[in-house]
């Protein structure tokens, strides 16, 4: 008999496998999730004997890993990087959505009936299918632009992020639809409609609502513990996915507005939030990912495999850039190239996989077939696609060399107090009047203010002798009380640190 300690061993082996085989693809180029699902199936009833046949347990587990995916992705994203490609972004992810789903979907209806397919699907039916696969999956857009840490050119990078966070809807709606109609037969384009519209009018304004909210509530709540402040914003996201789904709006789109909304914030305790989300997301996105793969048969799926992978070339070749390149037609700056790269960057993820379980879950005939075609379509998708954004980028002349990330000093300003903080290394041509601070040549309104060697921290002094490798904190001397403020807010230690050095005694 399976006891809880048998559940506990099974799932922290699972999980320490699929972080270990996530760390070895990276070093070959292969996406961590799609070794997240490859773990799952390893560990499945036709790898390790494991039988998990729960779509609705995987469904619920979806819903909340993909509402702290959204959040933590609108938490990444820049409102003035992607103000300037609103446009592009909400016709990608509603149009777009809207013609890849019309045609993968005649193609998939077409294909049924030749000798490749082994199942036939009505045309409702294979609609249905591609429009669970027609939104570009954000789980897999945000890990593969974070951990590869892309810059692109033309403002691609927030056009992806922006169509990817903001197209689920679109998709959720049509698979939504498309199944009441299967099922009932009553649904029409006036329901369909107005859906669609409650679904953005409500999602969108109770997302930027309750990212308000979230934001002056950390804010204003004055709590001792630290830690508290990301739970209570955590405690935030859930409300407000759940609460805009039970008003009819999508709770998906909410919490990645709301998200949006706290990133582009002034919040206090920022950086400790931002790290918790981070590691909160990679968390369930390797538990999502994990229980997929299990949930799959791999002999069944294979069966599938001929009819999947024409499908999967048609939607990777055709249907996606068919679709980007008509609805950017009215953006004629954007290039030729750019618009390429966008059409490639097309990734199936957990979402599709996620939406092709409602299906199974509401009986739709022929539920099975869909789901092991959805399934297998996202491997290609990860393996192709996924594996190559970087090479493809490259190929275009579309990348730009990453700069670095991160603050050696552990303190960051916010972007909207316009203050300047900037860690500059000490290199050997800066030494060549002499290897003294006062030598250095800066800007009159420059500052260095602290001198980071090694792992040790030394207050600058005029005669101080540098070496190359240092690492020098500089500020605007006009701003030096913003500065005192943010060092005090974000790293206490070194707060206290400083002051003892710097006070006279």
């Amino acid at each position: 008999m399976l006891t809880t300690e048998h559940f506990l061993l099974f799932a922290s082996i699972v999980l320490f496998a699929g972080i270990m085989a996530g760390k070895i693809g990276y070093r070959f180029g292969i996406p961590a999730l799609l070794i997240f699902l490859f773990t799952g199936m390893l560990f499945g009833v036709d790898g390790f004997g494991f039988r998990f046949s729960s779509p609705g347990v995987s469904q619920s587990v979806g819903m909340i890993a993909l509402s702290i995916i959204l959040f933590t992705g609108g938490m990444d994203t820049r409102l003035k990087k992607v103000r300037p490609i609103v446009a592009q972004g909400l016709i990608l992810s509603t149009l777009g959505v809207l013609l890849t789903a019309l045609l993968a979907g005649f193609f998939i209806f077409w294909l049924s009936g030749t000798a490749v397919a082994s199942y036939v699907f009505p045309l409702s039916t294979a609609i249905l299918l591609a429009s669970t696969m027609a939104s570009t999956d954000s789980a897999s857009v945000f890990a593969i632009l974070r951990s590869q840490k892309m810059q692109l050119k033309e403002n691609l990078a927030p056009t992806l992020e922006l169509e990817s966070g903001s197209n689920d809807p679109m998709a959720y709606m049509l698979t939504i639809a498309l199944i009441d109609f299967i099922t009932t037969g009553q649904s029409g384009p006036g329901p369909i409609i107005f859906s669609f519209v409650m679904q953005f009018v409500v999602g969108g304004l109770l997302g930027y609502l309750m990212g308000r909210l979230a934001v002056l509530v950390l804010n204003k709540m004055n709590i001792h513990n630290d830690t508290l402040y990301p739970i209570t914003l955590l405690c935030a996201v859930f409300f407000t996915f759940a609460g805009t789904t039970l008003l009819q709006g999508n709770g998906y789109l909410a919490v990645y507005i709301a998200g949006m909304v706290v990133g582009n914030s002034r919040v206090i305790h920022k950086k400790s939030i931002n790290t918790f989300f981070d590691g909160l997301t990679w968390l369930v996105q390797i538990v999502l990912f994990i229980l997929l793969g299990l949930l799959v048969n791999p002999r069944e799926m294979m069966e599938f495999a001929p009819f999947s992978l024409v499908v999967a070339i048609f939607m990777i070749l055709v249907a996606r850039p068919l679709a980007v390149y008509l609805c950017l037609l009215p953006f004629p700056k954007m290039s030729f190239r750019g618009k390429t790269f966008l059409s490639w960057v097309g990734l199936r993820g957990a979402v599709p996989i996620i939406f092709a379980t409602y299906p199974l879950v509401e009986g739709v005939p022929g539920a099975e077939a869909m789901f092991n075609v959805v399934f297998f379509i996202t491997i290609i998708s990860l393996l192709v696609q996924g594996s190559t954004i970087t090479q493809v980028a490259r190929w275009l002349k579309l990348d730009i060399p990453s700069p670095p990330t991160g603050s050696l000093f552990g303190v960051e300003i916010p972007e909207e107090t316009g203050t300047k903080l900037e860690e500059r290394v000490v290199e050997a041509s800066m030494l060549s009047e002499g290897d003294l601070l006062m030598n250095l040549s800066l800007k009159d309104e420059e500052l260095v203010i602290l001198v980071r060697r090694g792992e040790g921290y030394r207050v600058p002094k005029g005669r101080m002798h540098l070496q190359v490798g240092d690492v020098l904190l500089i500020v605007s001397e006009k701003n030096l009380n913003k500065i005192e403020e943010s060092v005090q807010e974000e790293n206490p230690t070194l707060f206290r640190k400083l002051k003892r050095r710097l006070l006279p005694r």
